[in-house]
C-alpha cells in the first residue's frame, strides 16, 4: 500500500476521570492524551495496517517530543512534522451521560500550526510515494494562516495526482479568526474554496447544512431525529455544487441520549449513481444501537479512517463494502477511551460479520 497523508493539528486532550464535571474535577487530576481530527485518522489508519504519514507543526520542546513519540509508537510516519512555535494546542473534554450532554472547551489560539506560514511546508516532499491526502474543516478554523496552509495542502495534493478527502467537521466554537464574521459564513467561504480540490467529502448529519446550507428535510439534528431517506439528496446536491467530488459519505448519528446513540452512515457514489447505507439487516438500513457509550469523541474520525482504509484495499474498495467497514470501525471506537480508535482490522471485520455479542475472546 502506498502512503496516506493526513494534515492538521494535534493537541493535548485533558479529560476528568469518569464522567465528572469540570467544576467537580478542578482543581484535581485530569487524564492527558493526544488527539486531533487528522491525527486521529492517521493513528487509526496505522492501527488498521495502512502506511500513514502525519504532517503538522509542533513546538520544539518535550511536549512536542511526547506527542511525536506517541504517534510513532502507533506506526505513524512522523518524518514530516515541523518543529516551530511555542504552543501545543489543548482542549478539555467533559464527557456527557444520559440526558446531560458533553462539553468541549478549546484552548488553541496561537498554537504552533495556527502560526505557521503556508510556505513552511514542502508539499512535494510530504507527498512523495503518497496516493491519498486527507484533511478536515477543523484546522482551517484556527486562523487565516491555518486556512491558507490547508488550502495549499489540498491544491498541492490534487496537482500531484493524489485522491483528496475532506471531512467538513464544522466546529461553531472555532471559526472566530475574522472579527465580525459569523462562524458559519466564514466556514462556508473557506471550505467552498477547499472543496474545489476534493474528491471525497465526509460529513456528519448536520455539517452539510452548517457549512453549505444544504439541509436534509424532515430531520432535526439537535433532537436526534433523522429522516435518513433524505440524505442521498443532500449528497447529490453537494456533487451538483462541486462536480469534482466523486463520493459523499455522511455519518448518521441519532442521539437518543449522551449514552445511547444509533449509528450508521450513507455513501453516495457518483460513478454508479447509487447510494448505499450501512449497517443493513434483512435488506433495510438498521443502525447500530450503541447503548453504553464509553467515549464518542473521535467517532467520525474513525469512520473517515475506516472508509479511506477500505477504499485502498482491493477486497474492500467496492462502495458498499467500504461503507460497512467504516461504520463498523467507528462503532467500535465508541467503546474506547480517548480519540484514537485502537481497533484492529480483524475486530472490525468481525463486527461486519455480525459478531456483536461482546463475548470475551479466550
Amino acid at each position: 500500500m502506498k502512503t496516506i497523508v493526513t494534515f492538521g493539528e494535534i493537541m493535548g486532550r485533558l479529560c476528568p476521570a469518569g464522567h465528572k464535571r469540570f467544576i467537580q474535577a478542578m482543581p484535581g487530576t485530569h487524564e492527558l492524551t493526544f488527539a486531533g481530527a487528522e491525527a486521529n485518522v492517521a493513528a487509526s489508519l496505522a492501527l488498521l495496517g495502512a502506511k500513514a504519514r502525519f504532517a503538522t507543526v509542533l513546538p520544539n520542546h518535550t511536549l512536542g517530543d511526547a506527542c511525536i513519540n506517541t504517534l510513532r509508537g502507533l506506526g505513524v510516519d512522523t518524518s514530516e512534522i515541523l518543529r516551530s512555535g511555542n504552543r501545543l494546542g489543548l482542549y478539555f473534554v467533559e464527557k456527557g451521560a444520559n440526558q446531560r450532554p458533553g462539553n468541549v472547551i478549546y484552548d488553541r489560539e496561537f498554537s504552533a500550526i495556527s502560526m505557521a506560514e503556508p510556505s513552511d511546508f514542502d508539499w512535494e516532499r510530504i507527498y512523495q510515494d503518497a496516493v491519498w491526502m486527507h484533511t478536515t474543516g477543523i484546522t482551517p478554523a484556527l486562523s487565516q494562516k491555518a486556512f491558507e496552509s490547508t488550502l495549499a495542502a489540498v491544491q498541492a495534493a490534487k496537482a500531484a495526482g493524489l485522491t483528496v478527502s475532506c471531512d467538513l467537521n464544522f466546529r461553531h466554537k472555532l471559526w472566530r479568526w475574522e472579527r465580525d464574521t459569523d462562524p458559519k459564513v466564514l466556514a462556508r467561504r473557506c471550505l467552498e474554496e477547499i472543496l474545489q480540490s476534493v474528491d471525497i467529502v465526509i460529513a456528519n448529519e448536520g455539517d452539510a447544512d452548517d457549512v453549505l446550507g444544504i439541509a436534509a428535510e424532515g430531520s432535526d439534528v439537535e433532537s436526534g431525529q433523522l429522516d435518513t431517506r433524505r440524505y442521498p439528496e443532500v449528497a447529490r446536491r453537494i456533487v451538483e455544487r462541486f462536480p469534482n467530488v466523486r463520493q459523499v459519505a455522511i455519518t448518521l448519528r441519532e442521539s437518543i441520549s449522551a449514552s445511547h446513540n444509533n449509528w450508521g452512515a450513507m455513501l453516495y457514489d457518483v460513478a454508479s449513481g447509487r447510494d448505499h447505507f450501512a449497517p443493513v439487516s434483512e435488506g433495510s438500513y438498521t443502525p447500530y444501537q450503541i447503548r453504553d457509550i464509553v467515549d464518542r469523541i473521535g467517532g467520525g474520525d474513525s469512520f473517515g479512517a475506516g472508509l479511506i482504509f477500505a477504499l485502498n484495499q482491493a477486497e474492500l474498495e467496492a462502495p458498499e463494502k467500504a461503507l460497512r467497514f467504516a461504520v463498523a470501525a467507528s462503532c467500535l471506537a465508541h467503546s474506547i477511551e480517548g480519540d484514537f480508535n485502537f481497533s484492529t482490522r480483524s475486530e472490525v471485520e468481525g463486527l461486519m460479520a455480525g459478531n456483536a455479542s461482546g463475548r470475551v475472546v479466550r
